[in-house]
C-alpha cells in the first residue's frame, strides 16, 4: 500500500540520485563542460586566491654575474557569497490517496512531478548560467492596463508561461516596491508578458524602466558569465582598481565570419595565455555562421558534448546556439576556468525528524524541496572575450572566403 512515508523514500532513494544528475549535467551544455568543486568554501562564502601577472623571478645575465632577484607570484582573493537555489514540488493527499492500491499509478505521479520540476529548474539554470547574477530578466518598456501586459525592452527569451515574477515599482515615493504576478502568456514577437489580472495588478503603478525577475530572486542569483562582463564589481574587487578583471570586448563587427572569431581568439592567446574551448552565441547567430560557411563551400562539423548535445564547430570549438545569451552576441570562453563552487549536492530539504514532505498549513497538499548552495566563479575574466552588436544578416564582401573585413578589434 501506498503511503505518504512511500513517498518520501521514493523520493530520498530513488529520484535525487536521477535529478541531481540531469539538474548538473543535462540542464546546459556550458554547464556539462564546468567542473564541480567543494573546496574554498569557508562558513556561507568562497574564497579563493588567484594570480595576478607572472612570476618575476625571470632573467638573462651574464656567465658569472649576478642571478636574477627573486619575486613570488602575486595573488588577490575572490569572495563571493554561496547563492540559494530552490526547486519545489506538490502533492496533494486526494492524489496520495488515490493511487495508495495502485503502485504504477503512484510510480506515474511522482514521474510527473518530478519531470515538471526538472523542466522548470532546467529552464531557470539555463537562464541563471549567462545572467548577470541579479536576477533581472528584462526591463520594463511600458504597460498596457486594460489588456494585462508589460512590453518590455529585450529578454523575451526569459520567459515562459506559469512563472511568478515580480517586477519593480520606481514612481513616487514608494520606490522600489513591487508587485508579484504569474505569467499567462508570452509574445515573443512583440515582446510582451501578459500577466494574471489579480489584485494587485495595477500596471499604472509601473514606471518605465521598472526591472521584472524571477519571485524572491533580486540579487540572489549565481553571477553567470553577462555578469563577468558587465558588473563594475567582481568577486569582492572592483574592476576600475583591477584592470586585469576586465574580459575582452569586440563591438566593432559587421558580420560573422572565421575572421571575426579568429581575431578575437587571436586576442585571448597573446594578451591572456588562453585557449578558447567554448564558443557560446545565440541561434539567429549561429545560423547565419552556419550560412557563411555554407556561402564558401566549406565543411560544416559537429561534435557531441557531454550531455550529449550535439553543436556544429569552428577550428575544433564547439559553436553552441542558446537561448539564454543576449541577442547579436558571441561568448568566446575557456571553461576551464570556471568552476561550480558548492556546499554540497542537491538535496532534499528535511526538518529536524529526517522528514522531506510536509504539509502546507491550511491546505491538503504535501510540499518537498531541492536546495542547493553554491556559486559559479571564473579564475581568470581576463581570459574570456564577447564579441557584441553583430550583424544580423549575412553581409560580407563579395569574394571573401577567407579573411574579410570583419571589424573586429585585434
Amino acid at each position: 500500500m501506498v503511503t505518504l512515508q512511500t513517498a518520501e523514500n521514493a523520493l530520498k532513494n530513488v529520484y535525487l540520485g536521477v535529478v541531481s544528475n540531469q539538474l548538473n549535467v543535462a540542464v546546459n551544455p556550458l554547464l556539462a563542460q564546468i567542473k564541480h568543486s567543494t573546496s574554498n568554501i569557508y562558513g556561507k562564502e568562497i574564497r579563493k586566491a588567484a594570480p595576478v601577472g607572472i612570476n618575476g623571478g625571470v632573467g638573462a645575465g651574464a656567465e658569472d654575474g649576478e642571478l636574477p632577484i627573486s619575486s613570488k607570484t602575486n595573488y588577490v582573493q575572490f569572495v563571493a557569497q554561496l547563492k540559494n537555489l530552490y526547486g519545489r514540488l506538490d502533492i496533494t493527499d486526494k492524489a496520495i490517496r488515490a493511487t495508495s492500491n495502485n503502485i504504477a499509478s503512484f510510480v506515474n505521479l511522482l514521474n510527473d512531478e518530478m519531470e515538471r520540476l526538472i523542466e522548470a529548474s532546467n529552464f531557470n539554470l539555463g537562464r541563471m548560467l549567462y545572467g548577470t547574477g541579479d536576477g533581472c530578466l528584462a526591463i520594463c518598456d511600458s504597460c498596457n492596463p486594460s489588456k494585462s501586459y508589460f512590453q518590455v525592452k529585450s529578454g523575451i527569451q526569459n520567459f515562459v508561461e506559469g512563472m511568478v515574477i515580480r517586477i519593480e515599482d520606481v514612481m513616487g515615493t514608494n520606490k522600489h516596491v513591487d508587485y508579484t504576478y504569474t505569467v499567462t502568456k508570452v509574445d515573443r514577437d512583440n515582446l510582451r508578458i501578459h500577466v494574471d489580472n489579480g489584485a494587485n495588478f495595477n500596471p499604472n503603478n509601473v514606471a518605465k524602466n521598472g526591472r521584472i525577475w524571477v519571485q524572491n530572486s533580486l540579487d540572489s542569483e549565481i553571477t553567470g558569465i553577462e555578469g563577468i562582463f558587465s558588473n563594475t564589481t567582481l568577486y569582492g574587487l572592483t574592476k576600475a582598481d583591477n584592470p586585469w578583471l576586465n574580459p575582452y570586448v569586440s563591438t566593432d563587427t559587421t558580420y560573422i565570419s572565421d575572421s571575426a572569431i579568429q581575431s578575437v581568439i587571436d586576442h585571448l592567446e597573446d594578451y591572456a595565455n588562453s585557449n578558447v574551448n567554448y564558443i557560446a552565441t545565440t541561434k539567429a547567430v549561429r545560423r547565419l555562421y552556419q550560412e557563411y560557411l555554407s556561402a564558401y563551400r566549406r565543411n560544416i562539423d559537429v561534435t557531441e558534448l557531454a550531455g550529449g548535445f550535439k553543436t556544429i564547430t569552428y577550428n575544433g570549438i564547439p559553436v553552441v546556439g542558446d537561448r539564454f545569451v543576449p541577442d547579436n552576441t558571441m561568448y568566446l570562453l575557456n571553461t576551464n576556468d570556471f568552476t561550480m563552487y558548492e556546499l554540497c549536492d542537491w538535496k532534499w530539504l528535511e526538518d529536524e525528524s529526517g522528514r522531506i514532505l510536509k504539509q502546507n498549513p491550511n491546505y491538503p497538499t504535501y510540499t518537498a524541496t531541492l536546495v542547493k548552495y553554491c556559486e559559479l566563479m571564473c579564475d581568470r575574466p581576463n581570459a574570456q572575450a564577447k564579441i557584441s552588436n553583430i550583424a544580423t544578416t549575412l553581409t560580407a564582401p563579395e569574394g571573401d572566403d577567407t579573411s574579410g573585413t570583419s571589424g573586429v578589434q585585434s
